[in-house]
C-alpha cells in the first residue's frame, strides 16, 4: 500500500513540473519578444522629429509638421492636407536628413 501512494505522489509532482515547464516555455515564446517589441516601439516614438517621414498603421504616408504630447500633425497628399494622428498609430518612421533633401532639390532644379 505504501508503494501505491509513493507512485501517486511522484506522478503528481511530475505533472506539476510539466505545467511549470509549459508556463516557462509560454513566457519565453510569447512574453519576452512582446516586451522587446514594446521597448523598440517606445524608443522609435521618443526619437521622432519634425520633417520625418511616417507611415501610419492605416497606410497613410506623410511628413511630420508638428509634434504634440500624444499626437502628431502629418502633412500628406498633393494638396498638403494636414492630419492629426495619435502617436500610437505610427507604424514606421523614415528619418530624413537635411542633406538628402538639399540634394533632391538641387537635382530637381538642374532638370
Amino acid at each position: 500500500m505504501v508503494n501505491i501512494l509513493a507512485g501517486a505522489t511522484s506522478s503528481g509532482t511530475l505533472s506539476i513540473v510539466y505545467i511549470v515547464g509549459m508556463f516557462a516555455l509560454l513566457y519565453f515564446i510569447i512574453f519576452l519578444p512582446e516586451r522587446k517589441r514594446k521597448k523598440k516601439f517606445q524608443s522609435m516614438l521618443s526619437e521622432i522629429a519634425v520633417n520625418d517621414e511616417v507611415v501610419s498603421k492605416g497606410g497613410i504616408i506623410g511628413k511630420i509638421v508638428n509634434i504634440q504630447d500624444d499626437y502628431i500633425i502629418l502633412q500628406t497628399g498633393p494638396n498638403n492636407a494636414k492630419i492629426k494622428l495619435n502617436k500610437n498609430g505610427i507604424a514606421v518612421v523614415n528619418k530624413k536628413s537635411d542633406a538628402s533633401e538639399v540634394e533632391v532639390k538641387e537635382v530637381k532644379e538642374v532638370k
